[in-house]
């Protein structure tokens, strides 16, 4: 535990570029996401965007493979998916199947991680403690797995981290069950794991959690954890191929 918050400490001492642009979207169409951050990858590249920037929205429901995912970790038919018009989704992201859907809030970072100044096993462990200080500002007590990444409440994943770098520009990121449904990830193995279960912050409490107040409280932490502040803007203003 020492080891890791020395790394944080580390991460926000050096960062040299403390100003990252952020945009809040609503529910967004998985594919729709996903160009948005090819385009903001190339735009970086490109050096036509120079900041740092962090999407925040929900996804309407879909599951997503990565790399290590296949469909031999789908417990049910792609014919009942197509009845219940969920999507299936081949991404670059690391990491095995997974399962998005409203109530459920993910963080996508699109960064420079050397002018950024941080290695990929520090990134990953400053995603998963945003996760981890949001998840205890309601009292849940939530820890990091070495082995298998996210945040875990017990034997229960609570969130999950997935991302992938293109020409050294890091994309995707992570997902925090707040009040998502849990019931489709009955239908696949999370992650590629077995005997592994999932929950949510509403799960866990019993009770409703205002996503609102978490958006606020990760973007709060997102701060702290990697030493900058958030310029909120709109898409528009970001001039590349939007939504």
């Amino acid at each position: 535990m020492v080891v890791c918050q020395n790394r944080i400490q580390n991460a926000r001492d050096t960062a040299p570029d403390r100003k990252w642009l952020c945009v809040e979207l609503p529910v967004t169409e998985y594919r729709k996401a996903w160009h948005l951050q090819s385009n903001l990858v190339a735009a970086k590249k490109q050096k036509t965007i120079h900041k740092n920037i962090v999407l925040i929205l929900e996804h309407p429901p879909v599951f997503t493979l990565g790399r290590r995912g296949g469909l031999n970790n789908l417990l049910v038919s792609e014919s009942f998916l197509k009845k219940a018009l969920i999507p299936v989704i081949q991404v670059e992201r690391g990491g095995n199947i997974t399962f998005h859907g409203p109530g459920q809030l993910i963080m996508y970072p699109i960064i420079d991680l050397q002018v950024t100044q941080l290695g990929v096993v520090n990134y990953v462990e400053n995603l998963e403690e945003v996760m981890i200080r949001t998840a205890a500002d309601w009292g849940i007590t939530a820890v990091r797995n070495p082995i298998n990444r996210g945040v875990w409440v017990g034997n229960n994943k609570l969130g999950s981290i997935g991302i992938a770098i293109r020409r050294g520009i890091c994309f995707h990121g992570m997902a925090l069950n707040v009040n998502t449904s849990l019931e489709p990830f009955q239908w696949i193995n999370p992650c590629g794991l077995q005997d592994t279960g999932i929950t949510s912050m509403e799960h866990e409490l019993s009770r409703k959690v205002s996503m609102k107040r978490v958006r606020e409280r990760v973007k709060h932490h997102l701060k702290a954890i990697f030493g900058v502040s958030l310029m909120m803007t709109r898409l528009e203003k970001l001039k590349i191929d939007d939504l």
